[in-house]
């Protein structure tokens, strides 16, 4: 049976986003904590906001949190039945050094045609203003996308993305934080305007961003790799679709489930 919020679809397109609570269990809460402890010590020089798409992708926990199909039958209410994985990325701020994240649209970085996707963040924790949520201005996702030439330059070394709009072309009196507790989740439009303060608190503020497409959309990236969720691939559409990871001791996480990624 799916379990739909049954207001995301009117939500999404008025909002330009939405909030779906308890999509995980805590217990799946924890071993997300967890997977950013193990992965900090497997990458010690890369800060925990930048776990990139390409550190998780064949993270056989990784593929565990996709396939939830709590996540799956939200996603499918708003872009269908067909479903793949574009990319995944934690942005998880540590207490009182946690990067802010300038404005931006999603869709001003991505190499897809057309810009059919969307962006869900999972709650690993609590994620409220103290803690530095992910703030959005509904509505604006009827405006076009900037191109990365018309934004401003970061330093990466303070900012967790390089390049944001500027503030002064926003009317941030609008913004919206977006509070969740853990195991909850928001799904955002790649046009809508979002971003994020520092965390000065002393709290983790955890977030993994899954950027879901319909199988109809194309990711124009030589040899990026994508993941097949749910329903078909779209013929002469040749994403770069990769196969189940193996769970390996020593070398992954073990996690509640990780017997079925091992190779029989």
């Amino acid at each position: 049976m799916k379990i739909i919020d049954q207001d995301l679809k009117k939500n999404y397109d008025r909002d330009g986003c939405a909030i779906v609570r308890n999509v995980i269990d805590p217990g799946l809460v924890m071993e997300i904590e967890n997977h950013i402890k193990w992965l900090s010590e497997k990458y010690p020089n890369t800060r925990p906001e930048a776990f990139h798409h390409d550190m998780l992708i064949h993270d056989p926990f990784i593929h565990h949190l996709l396939h939830q199909e709590k996540i799956l039958d939200n996603v499918q209410e708003v872009i269908g039945m067909n479903i793949a994985l574009f990319g995944a990325h934690y942005i998880a701020k540590r207490p009182f050094s946690g990067q802010p994240v300038g404005w931006h649209q999603d869709g001003s970085y991505w190499p897809l045609e057309p810009m059919n996707v969307v962006s869900v963040w999972l709650a690993g924790t609590n994620s409220n203003e103290d803690n530095a949520c992910m703030k959005v201005i509904p509505g604006t996702q009827d405006k076009r996308l900037l191109r990365p030439s018309e934004m401003v330059k970061l330093d990466t070394r303070e900012y967790v993305l390089d390049l944001a709009i500027h503030p002064n072309e926003i009317d941030q009196s609008s913004a919206l934080n977006i509070e969740l507790d853990a195991g909850d989740m928001s799904i955002h439009n790649p046009f809508i305007i979002h971003g994020s303060n520092a965390n000065t608190s002393k709290y983790w503020r955890i977030g993994l961003t899954l950027r879901y497409i319909p199988t109809t959309t194309f990711v124009n990236r030589d040899k990026w790799e994508c993941v097949l969720l749910r329903g078909n691939k779209t013929e002469g559409i040749n994403n770069n679709y990769i196969r189940k990871p193996v769970f390996l001791e020593g070398k992954h996480m073990p996690f509640k489930g990780s017997g079925s990624y091992k190779k029989k």
